[in-house]
């Protein structure tokens, strides 16, 4: 069992930091946005259709985007707003850094026609950098790539590899290949060139090109959908172990967003048993799965699993045996948003400052930024 005592010693970081909130949506205020970054064709095609990308075909009854985080002084809805975010998130709960994952984009990825989410990725990308970024320091971005065409996704990495406020390459959880195979490869490549993590968002599963999110079937409604959204990231970390990602790419991080946590020990026990039996079928792999897990995995806080005793999923974090690879997030301005003073069990010092920033600020090479808000005012 791990215990605070033997948490193994931290990567130097520098003091100063507090809080990091690792799943934080920007979204467009209006399609149209993107028209300046695309191009002719395409900005023809937004015009007149909108984005067009797939959905999943499933409705919240208590939507999305919580309402009181919109701006009441602008035309837009929440999450929109860079300067509206900044006051009504980052400057209300202390936060450090936001690493910002969109709102509604990742589903490029899924679009029948790949040239089509190429673009769009690139174009959102550029919005991002222009609206986002240059707002402040405070906002960290992730390159949405298309992940159904390797080759230029990688390019899209490479163009933009030494940004200094991107943080990591984001990619649709939904996918009709898993994403340990060779297909996908050029873009853990990529990304491994330029130090950044690679991170996939639930919302997609089940739409465009992805298949059912079950192998028994489609679930009828959103709750189902959302209850059974982990069994994507558990099929997904097997394929990243056993096919040899991390072997081949050993200093990639994979990070499971908003995925829960409490399946973690079952798949890892799993595998480990597994493995010792199976071995000749992965001979690449030199440890048991679970080290790979540990080493190269990181998941997040929202949307915790939440036991009627909340000691039980202290449990469940020690049972993973690995206190660094968890990353607080907020998920913010969505439903289910977890306010960052309220949403932890009760903890160690040296865990919770484990969760709330040290994991993040060693993950995405944070530091102490200056003490200004934003660069506009």
């Amino acid at each position: 069992m791990v215990t605070p005592a033997t948490i193994p010693a931290a990567a130097p970081v520098s003091a100063g930091l507090s809080l990091i909130d690792s799943d934080v949506h920007n979204g467009l205020a209006d399609p149209k946005e993107l028209l300046p970054y695309l191009p002719r064709y395409f900005a023809e095609e937004v015009k007149r259709s909108g984005l067009g990308i797939p959905g999943a075909g499933y409705s919240s009854s208590v939507g999305v985007l919580r309402q009181d985080a919109k701006p009441v002084d602008e035309d837009c809805g929440p999450g929109a707003s860079p300067a509206f975010m900044m006051k009504d998130h980052l400057d209300r709960y202390g936060i450090d850094y936001a690493i910002l994952t969109g709102s509604g984009m990742l589903t490029l990825s899924l679009h029948n026609d790949p040239d089509y989410g190429n673009a769009l990725s690139s174009a959102i990308n550029e919005w991002m950098v222009a609206k986002w970024l240059a707002f402040s320091p405070r906002y960290r971005g992730s390159l949405i790539i298309n992940h159904s065409d390797p080759a230029y996704a990688a390019k899209e990495i490479r163009k933009w590899a030494g940004h200094k406020q991107i943080s990591q390459v984001l990619m649709a959880s939904g996918t009709n290949r898993l994403f340990g195979q060779r297909f996908f490869h050029p873009i853990y490549e990529a990304a491994a060139e330029a130090g950044w993590p690679v991170a996939i968002h639930p919302g997609s599963e089940g739409a465009g090109t992805a298949p059912n999110i079950t192998p028994a079937g489609r679930p009828t409604r959103y709750m189902e959908w959302h209850n059974i959204l982990p069994i994507n990231y558990m099929a997904n970390i097997n394929s990243l172990v056993c096919e040899g990602v991390f072997v081949k790419f050993p200093d990639l991080k994979f990070v499971a967003i908003e995925g829960g946590i409490a399946w973690l020990p079952h798949l890892m026990w799993r595998m480990d048993k597994n493995y010792k039996a199976l071995r000749s079928q992965t001979p690449w792999l030199t440890e048991l799965p679970s080290h790979y897990i540990k080493k190269n995995i990181r998941v997040t806080t929202q949307p915790i699993e939440e036991p009627e005793n909340p000691q039980h999923i202290v449990q469940i974090f020690e049972m993973i045996g690995a206190p660094e690879m968890i990353l607080f997030s907020s998920d913010y301005p969505h439903w289910d948003f977890d306010n960052p003073k309220m949403a932890l069990p009760p903890l160690s010092k040296e865990w919770k400052e484990r969760i709330l920033w040290r994991n993040a600020a060693e993950l995405y090479n944070l530091k102490p930024h200056a003490p200004a808000t934003s660069v506009q005012s």
